[in-house]
């Protein structure tokens, strides 16, 4: 029995120190500037790292002092968080498949469709009754004001991999034609009728392309490229985390297994 709580104290370690780039993966996407504007997404992965991180501290303390209730308490914590983040897994994988994005001919930057993403990125984040506070919130920002220091140039605005965000909210599609002044004035649109975006333009560095379906088509692609990464590391670490699990289980198992043998042996003797 000591040995099975020694190694679930080991694996509750190892749990621990899965919870860290699930928490530090949460952490980096709520400093994004688009993950700013929309509340509701900026901390889930850190609350469910935060949870693994103290669910796992709980584990090792009853592993290691021998606290049976406190070990079978982790055992359910721990799947249920384990079911979160798979399903939080899930719904991000399915939710950024679709990709608005299209290349434009002799730009460095592509461009984006709102029409290419998935409908629940659309109807939960783009939708008239929350797009307000968000573009509000991404004109209040540097996104676009900050270009103006880094291009002075026509060749290096057009050369340049900009964000999605950057493409879509900083300057009007390509097809309007309009002519590159600097990073955010574009003047004389040549083909004002190529696009609902195009009237919607402004030169006015609160209003540029902000309320532009290829504003909300770059912010969706800003997301999708950054839940794609933290997936990565988010897949990678409850790999880990299930297989902990489930010697953990197995452990634990065993180690009620032997107690009850003992038991049951002394009371045959």
């Amino acid at each position: 029995m000591s040995l099975s709580n020694n190694i679930t104290a080991f694996l509750n370690f190892v749990a621990f120190m899965c919870s860290i780039p699930i928490t530090a993966a949460g952490i980096w996407l709520a400093s994004k500037a688009d993950n700013e504007c929309i509340h509701w997404l900026r901390w889930p992965v850190v609350f469910i790292g935060i949870a693994i991180m103290l669910v796992s501290l709980a584990g090792f303390v009853g592993a290691y002092w021998k606290k049976e209730g406190l070990l079978g308490v982790y055992l359910v914590c721990m799947a249920i968080l384990i079911i979160l983040l798979l399903s939080l897994l899930i719904l991000a994988f399915v939710v950024t498949r679709p990709s608005g994005a299209y290349s434009v001919p002799g730009r460095g930057y592509d461009e984006y469709r709102l029409g290419g993403y998935s409908s629940w990125l659309r109807n939960h984040i783009t939708s008239s009754d929350s797009w307000g506070k968000i573009r509000a919130c991404l004109a209040d920002g540097d996104i676009c004001p900050k270009l103006n220091n880094e291009f002075f140039t026509a060749e290096q605005f057009f050369a340049a991999h900009l964000s999605p965000l950057q493409s879509g909210c900083c300057k009007p599609p390509t097809m309007c034609g309009y002519q590159y002044s600097n990073p955010t004035v574009w003047i004389n649109p040549t083909n004002a009728a190529a696009d609902g975006d195009c009237s919607v333009w402004n030169n006015d560095p609160s209003q540029l392309c902000y309320s532009c379906d290829s504003c909300k088509a770059g912010l969706l692609g800003n997301l999708r490229r950054e839940w794609r990464k933290a997936n990565l590391i988010m897949i990678i670490t409850v790999v880990v985390l299930i297989w902990v699990y489930l010697i953990a289980c197995s452990a634990y198992k065993n180690a009620q297994t032997e107690q009850l043998f003992r038991r049951y042996k002394q009371g045959w003797v």
